[in-house]
């Protein structure tokens, strides 16, 4: 059998713990910065968990991460 690829988008985005959670960033950070509150960035700095339903996706992109 062939080896399975890794998507590398998702690699480079996302991490994986020991306990098989799913680290990700949250989103509006980026830019336009400057109109948000200082609350409101202080809490997009904050990593989060994939949702457990949203889990199945990653996994079948990521065959060696398990």
């Amino acid at each position: 059998m062939y080896k399975l690829k890794t998507n590398r988008s998702i690699c480079k985005r996302f991490k994986i713990t020991c306990k098989s959670k799913i680290l990700r960033r949250k989103s509006c950070k980026s830019h336009l910065l400057q109109k948000k509150s200082s609350k409101r960035k202080r809490r997009l700095r904050r990593i989060s968990f994939v949702h457990c339903y949203d889990k199945s996706r990653f996994i079948n992109n990521l065959p060696y991460f398990n």
